[in-house]
């Protein structure tokens, strides 16, 4: 062991460089994986820190089981409080608000919780908790999104949907939830909003079993200590974290990689050790321990940089909007590092830095040393093995090919998905990881003779490079064409499915559907406000919620509304299905038609509505989205008060017109909403913009990781070319050339991975919805593609600077001279 760490050290001691090459990618993975430690603690801490916590002096909480359909009422209160030993109850309640943050209310509603004097549970960042009555305190994400600040002015609907004036007093420490506001209020103030719901009882002194005891089945008793001890949700951590153990198994690849290169550069060193006597236990043992030092220090440099690269994901995240959907806005992630984390990203570093050198080192501890003293040129590879290998790799590929192909026939089952997934990871194995050395070098000649028409002898001299190592070229490209067949793959996957839905989406809707934001009854300027002149027809719905049996006895809740029959015609007939329903008839939608057994023509009783069930004649039935998802339609304006207006335009209208304008008019009531079907479209588009920007974002730190390889990879070979080099100066090429070549040869591949894992990720989108049942072209987001695409070969023009810049300094004289 001592003359194997003496080996190790010497290596460092003279070619420090060299030697710390295979810990560049493994710098930048510990850094992707430290950042989304780093940046999950900071979004769980903004959720935990602000959470409402647990009272002091309350001994036990009282809460519903979960998934149970009980409640807590006053009736459970009294109960506990009759037991022995219990001198309080509270009540934990919240209440559905409206905020009228820009003079109306929203289509999200807020969730409030009921402050109480004397024991609040609502952390505060800034200002102070609200009072009894006409204050409120908001969350962070509501405050930066509208400005607000302790002492703010605003508004809030009563439950009768009149607007209250309000201060806001402070800015608690959560976030909001899912863009829903979550504010806190007091006991005066909720009393005026409507009613609220019982989240739980705080209660003070008793035994835990009798209290249990008492508030019966359905219910959970704890202690104070372990539910102010229950860890908050970890979702965003579920997120971040597969994208970060991605970019590090990519970092993996490039070193192993890495190290196989630099242990064949020195092979010559390793012969000359194997002559004078060194065992090749010793070599293995001091290529690991030099692994192990250099995954330390990549560990440590990445640990630094890991707080770094969280900061600048969280100041993304804040200017794409990503921050205000995952709930939290500016995050403040630690920019140095933790002792924890430190000691992950060294250990981590370490254990993958050895894993990565093991068989590399093993590889080159087993060539003989004569063959290793020999030169390079003139050797080629072993026939046998070279044949060998190709038909293990052809067969993969067609073993891919059938289990794709068995997936496509069972579609619509789950077995065709796994077939598909297999069938992806075996093609990925045989094409690229088997047949890499055939493969990676042809899709080099292709481009280099295209590029060589355009840009010259530089990008022959590069695409012959490229093919002149070819285990190298394809251990270098394979993590590139992973990440950018995973990019492509989910690109395509999400837009194809997109547009699917699009297709499906495509059933008649109404335009615009005119309610009130919290299903508060409309009075009767809303119908005439919303029947304007850009309307072909509307009909005002009077809704209910009824109850009734399948003919198996299940019971299952019906919509219903009632309507005035000539409004329900007119609005119909502009949405294309003409249906005249008389006044003792009923309309029935289609699914409902099918569970009921309704038909038409045939009469139909409706259960469970007020004043008893009503039988009627089936006038016919209607898609299941036209009426804004009820059921069944009575002719009876009289059934309800009035729920929801549903509008259909008339060709030209503008939506967003038609709503600023029914607003304008309705001023009076600030919690009736227009709903337009353009709107809904647009915000299920800009969700979508948005999981596609964080796959691509997440995505890309493995594509910044596989970026490192190709820069390693050129380091080593200016290194090996230094005589060829120096005499392509000799031969008159200038610096500018030379550093051209090299940059050419980076550009191949890059060009290689991101178009090769393009193409290969297109094609298994496309199998994975054939095999969910789905057939669509292949579509995708091509602007966010055609940008990433660019930005990978711009990352590889960075990483080839260095190298170029190396090989552009070589003196002719010297580098003849050299070995």
């Amino acid at each position: 062991m001592p003359r194997s760490l003496r080996l190790a050290v010497a290596e460092f001691r003279d070619r420090p460089g060299r030697a710390v090459l295979p810990g560049v990618a493994l710098v930048v993975g510990v850094a992707c994986l430290l950042a989304g430690l780093v940046l999950s603690d900071a979004m769980v801490r903004a959720v935990g820190d602000g959470a409402p916590v647990v009272p002091a002096g309350v001994d036990l909480v009282v809460r519903a089981q979960p998934y149970s359909d009980v409640s807590l009422d006053q009736s459970t209160a009294d109960r506990v409080a009759a037991v022995p030993g219990v001198t309080g109850v509270r009540q934990v309640r919240r209440v559905r608000v409206d905020l009228l943050l820009d003079g109306r209310a929203g289509d999200r509603r807020a969730d409030a919780d009921v402050e109480v004097e004397g024991a609040r549970r609502v952390p505060v960042l800034e200002g102070r908790p609200p009072g009894p009555d006409g204050e409120i305190a908001v969350d962070r994400v509501t405050a930066h999104e509208h400005g607000l600040a302790p002492g703010s002015l605003t508004r809030v609907a009563d439950a009768a949907g009149d607007p209250v004036d309000v201060v806001v007093r402070g800015i608690t420490r959560r976030g909001s939830v899912a863009e829903e506001p979550v504010i806190a209020v007091g006991e005066g103030l909720a009393a005026r909003l409507g009613p609220a719901q019982v989240l739980s009882l705080h209660v003070t002194g008793g035994d835990r079993a009798a209290v249990a005891a008492a508030a019966g089945g359905g219910f959970r008793v704890d202690t104070a200590a372990l539910v102010s001890a229950e860890r908050p949700e970890q979702d965003l951590a579920v997120v971040l974290l597969p994208f970060s153990l991605l970019a590090l198994a990519t970092s993996v690849f490039v070193a192993s990689a890495t190290y196989r290169a630099v242990y064949l550069q020195r092979q010559r060193h390793t012969a000359l050790l194997r002559c004078l006597g060194a065992f090749r236990g010793s070599l293995v043992r001091a290529n690991l321990i030099e692994a192990l030092l250099t995954g330390a220090v990549a560990g440590g440099v990445g640990a630094l940089l890991g707080g770094v690269v969280a900061w600048l994901l969280a100041r993304l995240f804040d200017a794409t909007g990503l921050s205000v959907v995952l709930g939290a806005v500016e995050l403040s992630p630690a920019l140095l590092p933790t002792g924890t984390h430190l000691l992950i990203g060294v250990a981590t570093a370490t254990a993958l830095s050895g894993f990565a050198a093991v068989r590399p080192s093993l590889a080159a501890s087993l060539v003989p040393p004569l063959a290793a003293l020999r030169t390079s040129e003139g050797r080629t590879p072993d026939r046998a093995v070279v044949r060998r290998r190709r038909v293990f790799g052809v067969v993969l590929v067609s073993l891919a090919a059938v289990l794709s192909a068995l997936g496509v026939l069972a579609q619509g089952s789950l077995a065709a998905i796994f077939l598909v997934l297999f069938s992806a990871i075996t093609g990925v194995f045989g094409l690229f990881g088997v047949l890499g050395p055939v493969v990676v070098p042809g899709l080099g000649r292709v481009f280099g003779s295209v590029a060589s028409r355009f840009g010259g002898a530089q990008w022959r001299l590069a695409a012959a490079e490229v093919r002149r190592v070819p285990q190298r070229s394809a251990s270098v490209a394979m993590p590139l064409l992973l990440a950018a067949a995973m990019v492509t793959f989910f690109a395509v996957a999400v837009g194809s499915a997109q547009r699917v839905e699009e297709e499906f989406d495509r059933a008649p809707r109404p335009d615009a559907v005119v309610t009130d934001a919290g299903g508060r009854p409309l009075d009767g300027a809303v119908g005439a406000a919303a029947n304007r002149p850009e309307v072909a027809g509307a009909v005002v719905l009077h809704g209910v919620e009824a109850d009734r049996r399948d003919p198996g006895g299940e019971a299952f809740p019906a919509r219903v509304a009632g309507a005035e029959p000539g409004q329900v015609r007119d609005y119909l007939a502009a949405r294309a299905t003409p249906v005249d329903p008389g006044p003792g008839e009923l309309l029935v939608s289609d699914r409902y038609a099918e569970r009921s057994g309704a038909r038409t023509g045939e009469p139909f009783t409706v259960e469970g509505l007020p004043g008893g069930p009503r039988t009627a004649r089936v006038a016919g039935t209607f898609g299941d989205e036209l009426l804004d998802g009820f059921d069944l339609v009575v002719a009876d304006p009289g059934l309800a008060p009035p729920t929801r207006v549903l509008v259909a335009f008339a060709p030209g209208a503008d939506p967003a017109a038609y709503e600023a304008a029914v607003e304008g008019a309705l001023t009076a009531s600030p919690t009736v909403v227009v709903n337009t079907r353009a709107e809904e479209g647009a915000q299920d588009r800009r969700y979508l913009d948005l999981g596609i920007l964080l796959l691509m974002v997440l995505l890309g730190l493995s594509v910044a990781v596989a970026v490192t390889g190709i820069g390693t990879a050129l380091t080593i070979s200016v290194q090996e070319r230094r005589k060829e080099l120096a005499l392509r100066r000799a031969l008159g090429v200038t610096r500018g050339g030379i550093q051209g070549g090299v940059v050419a040869e980076a550009v191949l591949l890059s060009l290689v991975g991101v178009l090769g894992g393009g193409l290969f990720g297109l094609v298994y989108a496309e199998l994975t919805l054939a095999a969910a049942g789905l057939f669509a072209w292949p579509t995708a987001a091509v602007a966010p593609l055609l940008v990433g695409g660019v930005g990978v070969v711009a990352l590889a023009v960075l990483a080839a600077l260095g190298p170029a810049r190396n090989a552009s300094r070589i003196r002719p004289a010297a580098g003849l001279a050299a070995g």
